[in-house]
């Protein structure tokens, strides 16, 4: 712990990939945008995922502690990490087909 600074802060940040940052990141605006957290549908349409890779990753999220959800009630996913120390949300590019002569 660091107490130095007069804070009982963990010495390193919480550890999850870019991709799981970005989940968060999202998960943390849109709760605070909205007054209230996104279901899977919302994280879906964000990315441009599948349902069952938006589940997967909600999983993850959890299985790690970095989310808590509550079994059975919907949109109850809420990030368990200081927002100080999650990424800055990136828009999502739109992937068109590049058409070949």
């Amino acid at each position: 712990m660091n107490h130095s600074s007069g804070e009982c802060r963990p010495l390193s940040a919480p550890n999850f990939t870019a991709k799981q940052g970005q989940y968060l990141a999202f998960i943390y605006a849109y709760t605070q945008v909205m007054g209230r957290p996104p279901a899977e549908a919302d994280l879906q349409r964000h990315f441009r995922v599948t349902p069952p890779s938006v589940h997967q990753m909600v999983l993850t999220l959890e299985r790690q502690g970095l989310i808590r959800r509550q079994p059975g009630v919907a949109r109850s996913i809420a990030v368990l990490i200081d927002p100080k120390d999650l990424p800055v949300l990136q828009s999502q590019s739109v992937k068109t087909p590049v058409q070949r002569y």
